[in-house]
């Protein structure tokens, strides 16, 4: 009796201790992509911010043109790649956190 009683008190344990561990990385991977979302946003109000400015001083329509052009191109190139960046950083917040219970299958096993 005593035995199977330590058994699951051992196997309780190890149980808080990988839920505990699963959840500090789910939120250390969530606040990561928190910070890389709030550098992109103010990396993207930055230029905006600056883009404008330009405009605002261009001598011509065709300086403007350009101007605006330029920014497009800005915008959607790094659009591109900040949502490749996200959704890597989405696809490796899910493999983490499905590695216990690949874990704890093969252990059952």
């Amino acid at each position: 009796m005593i035995n199977n009683l330590q058994d699951i008190q051992k196997i309780s344990q190890t149980n808080v201790d990988t839920f505990i561990k699963i959840f500090g990385d789910w939120n250390k991977g969530w606040q990561a992509i928190a910070a890389e979302m709030t550098d992109y946003s103010k990396r993207a109000f930055e230029d905006g911010t600056a883009t404008f400015e330009k405009l605002a001083s261009a001598k011509s329509v065709e300086q403007a043109v350009e101007i605006q052009t330029n920014f497009a191109k800005r915008a959607y190139d790094d659009y591109l790649h900040q949502v490749t960046k996200i959704g890597g950083m989405y696809s490796s917040l899910a493999k983490d956190a499905y590695k216990p219970v690949e874990k704890a299958f093969q252990n059952g096993r």
